[in-house]
């Protein structure tokens, strides 16, 4: 079954009761207002113009059940008749752990929501504190426990690079979660926007940055631990914008491509271990899923570059080879 194609309505900093040092919603999202049941009713009046059925509608950005149940309810109000019609095949949202509770996952299910997002960001409460997140590790546990209980689909976001985390940190937070059997998980590497308290942080020296080579690594550390667990990485990288693109990101783990270059890490360190035993100065061809060449070879060759160096060939050559499945396999070594 075809997953079903996802509305965004953005509510930047709606509801949170503190800003983390990292968050500038208004940026991360391209979004700097909040929506109303008008323009949930305007985004669906043009989708349902444009004829797109089956869509789920999701309130992103903020923390949707830390406002007001009445302005809950104005934006959930206003998508059903578009349910009742087909245009909104279900609704989804994301909020914060410290902002769940039964009455309230009752209501968003009486409306038709079907999934919410946690924005655990981290597992250890020492990351959480220096972030300035206000809420605990337990407060997630305690959040996606009500969530699962209350037959709604749970998703858990992370986050790496955050104050007072570490490689080794990031890990543990990534075991945590999935300790937890989400439905899915999003993971968003660090980034530096403009205007954030972390800006000063990281201008002062009182942060290192956590560049995109450090989220490379990490996330190839992590996302094979979500694999093994059948636990889908739905987001892997902060979504670029335009506000971001165009200087919004001063520093850190931006990067459009990040998911990508994940991958071809991954693969590179695959690589590695098929070439650990071919003699220094030979020429090899590797085999890999023809789907997965060109991320073997790396953006800008960086793959190719790196391995030939690291083992001292003559040459490395990767061709698409439709048998090799999920491996890669040597082709041909000569000297």
């Amino acid at each position: 079954m075809a997953r079903a194609r996802i509305l965004p309505l953005f509510v930047p900093n709606w509801g949170c009761p503190n800003e983390c040092v990292f968050c500038d919603q208004k940026r991360i999202s391209g979004s700097p207002l909040p929506v109303s049941g008008r323009d949930v009713t305007a985004a669906l009046e043009k989708a349902k113009g444009e004829r797109l059925a089956g869509l789920e509608l999701a309130f992103y950005g903020g923390s949707f059940t830390a406002v007001s149940p009445l302005l809950q309810r104005e934006l959930l109000e206003a998508a059903q008749p578009y349910r009742v019609d087909g245009t909104v095949a279900g609704i989804r949202l994301s909020t914060r752990p410290d902002a769940v509770d039964e009455a309230g996952l009752a209501m968003l299910k009486s409306y038709g929501v079907q999934t919410v997002e946690l924005g655990a960001q981290s597992m250890l409460d020492s990351v959480l504190t220096a972030s300035g997140r206000g809420h605990t590790a337990a407060d997630t546990e305690r959040a996606a426990g009500l969530v699962k209980a209350a037959g709604l689909k749970l998703i858990l976001q992370m986050m790496t690079g955050l104050p007072g985390s570490d490689r080794g940190k990031d890990v543990e937070t990534a075991r945590r979660i999935i300790a937890l059997a989400p439905d899915g998980a999003r993971i968003y590497p660090t980034v530096i926007v403009k205007g954030t308290a972390l800006e000063d942080m990281w201008r002062a020296g009182t942060y290192a940055e956590h560049t995109v080579s450090d989220a490379v690594a990490v996330c190839a550390d992590i996302l094979p631990l979500f694999e093994r667990a059948h636990i889908p990485v739905i987001r892997l990288g902060l979504n670029p914008t335009a506000e971001l693109s165009a200087g919004g990101a001063v520093a850190g783990a931006y990067h459009p491509a990040l998911g990508e270059l994940v991958r071809s890490e991954l693969l590179r360190r695959q690589a590695e271990k098929v070439l650990e035993n071919v003699p220094a100065g030979f020429a090899v061809t590797l085999g890999v899923d023809p789907k997965r060449v060109s991320a073997l070879i790396g953006q800008h060759r960086s793959n190719i570059a790196a391995l030939t160096e690291e083992f001292s060939l003559r040459a490395l050559a990767v061709k698409g080879l439709e048998t090799a499945g999920e491996s890669i396999v040597l082709v041909d070594v000569s000297p």
